[in-house]
């Protein structure tokens, strides 16, 4: 969803010499290092960052060489790999987003985490269990999480205090939120609320409520044959929509690739003053809002206390059937990269959470928190979000259909068109795409 302009690949290599010598020595004859291909989607500083601890890694030790290869967005690297898959021709480690983790888990081209963490030692008890969870499929670990994220709210600090508004508490609700849309278009005379239409908002805030995407325990039960959200909580979400859209507090920055970066200049240009985005944004609006900013946990209905929401991002795959050293080389990249330190300086670099909760003892972050006191609110969040089948995330490999069925139903009622038969159709599109993309896998 959110992207940066800069699209480049710089591969990183350690010059050879007397002062670091990339060959390990066995006897009299030199052995180059275990090359691991690392296909990714990062790009602008990500891609810097990415690299950097790609780089780090390399510089740390002799065996291994991870060469980092830019394969486009999420969009287009998952059928390059799908093409490639189960062949030489595949790279050892592969990022993907979250919701490629079924059809990846299913597609008989991955080894699952778990081989390696098991084999080589690589202990993950101090990952995120909650973040770990939403790449478990039926109980077992297929991919390591590496770049995560969880939607917040934003919002103008120094605009409510010009409009005589309170700032907005820890855990607003959807009511708390509509009260201030309100009164900066009494101060403006200009709508300042944006709830973008777009599929994994819908998710978060339905995840929020305490309610499951679809049926089987969200899909984590066992195969997901239906969806659920066309009840109350759905139909909360969008109410909310409605209400803002009727009061004319709403901007509507539309759907399609651009909409999400449009919204997020609109923020730090000061054309609104409150709406939701990634966690991982905060680096930029932090570098471009002239302003104080606020951030708090996503909103819920006042009769629903916050049940937390669902890991947003990507994780990394290993490559089925790899030889031996490659997956150690892999094993041990992944322990490097998701390391305390390692991590702690990732989310500095980028927005992202640090996944290793040691990161959060370390100076890194501790002094970053110190500086930057928002970054509390992005961690907080995470914390005390409520550990069940709703915040796991739904397991669907139908998932791109279903953000597109709910975005439709988002962007038609802020249209003026009627929630029920929005919300209905959004479902019934919802169970087709569930249905055809079981029967295409077998389940």
């Amino acid at each position: 969803m959110f992207k940066h302009i800069a699209k480049y690949s710089i591969l990183l290599t350690v010059g050879v010499g007397a002062a670091m010598p990339l060959a390990t020595v066995h006897g009299n004859a030199a052995s180059k290092p275990e090359k691991i291909t690392f296909w990714h989607s990062m790009t602008g500083e990500t891609q810097k960052s990415i690299e950097r601890v790609v780089n780090d890694f390399n510089q740390s030790q002799n065996d291994y060489k991870v060469v980092p290869e830019f394969q486009g967005q999420y969009v287009e690297a998952l059928p390059k790999f799908l093409s490639v898959g189960g062949t030489k021709k595949a790279p050892v480690l592969f990022q993907s987003n979250e919701i490629s983790t079924k059809q990846l888990a299913t597609s008989g081209m991955i080894e699952p985490m778990e081989t390696i963490t098991k084999k080589y030692k690589y202990d993950t008890s101090d990952i995120r269990e909650n973040i770990l969870d939403y790449y478990r499929v039926d109980g077992k670990l297929y991919s390591m999480p590496f770049n995560s994220s969880a939607p917040v709210l934003y919002y103008n600090k120094d605009a409510f205090k010009a409009a005589g508004i309170d700032e907005l508490p820890k855990s607003p609700t959807y009511e708390q939120v509509t009260d201030a849309a309100k009164r900066l278009k009494e101060k403006t005379g200009k709508a300042k609320l944006s709830i973008l239409p777009y599929g994994w908002n819908f998710e978060e805030l339905l995840a929020n409520q305490n309610q499951e995407l679809v049926n089987n325990g969200n899909g984590r039960k066992k195969t997901a044959t239906k969806s659920t959200f066309n009840n109350a909580a759905g139909k909360n979400i969008l109410n909310w929509i409605k209400t803002n859209a009727d009061a004319k507090t709403l901007v509507d920055y539309g759907t399609g690739a651009n909409a999400a970066d449009n919204e997020l200049s609109g923020f730090t240009s000061k054309q609104i003053d409150m709406f939701m985005n990634s966690s991982a944004s905060l680096g930029d609006i932090k570098k471009n809002a002239k302003f104080d900013v606020g951030v708090t946990y996503m909103p819920h209905p006042e009769n629903k206390p916050a049940n937390g929401v669902a890991i947003g991002g990507a994780s990394i795959w290993l490559s089925k059937g790899k030889s031996n050293k490659q997956e150690k080389g892999a094993a041990e990249f992944l322990k490097f990269a998701t390391s305390p330190k390692e991590q702690a300086q990732w989310s500095i670099d980028t927005g992202y959470f640090a996944i290793n909760k040691k990161s959060y003892d370390t100076r890194l972050l501790k002094d970053a928190f110190k500086k930057t006191p928002i970054l509390a609110a992005l961690v907080d969040q995470l914390k005390d979000t409520k550990k069940n089948t709703a915040s796991a995330g739904a397991l669907i490999t139908a998932m791109p259909k279903e953000r597109v069925n709910t975005q439709n139903a988002m962007e038609n009622v802020i249209n003026g068109k009627n929630v029920n038969k929005e919300l209905a159709k959004a479902a019934e599109k919802t169970d087709a795409d569930i249905k055809s993309a079981n029967e295409q896998a077998g389940e």
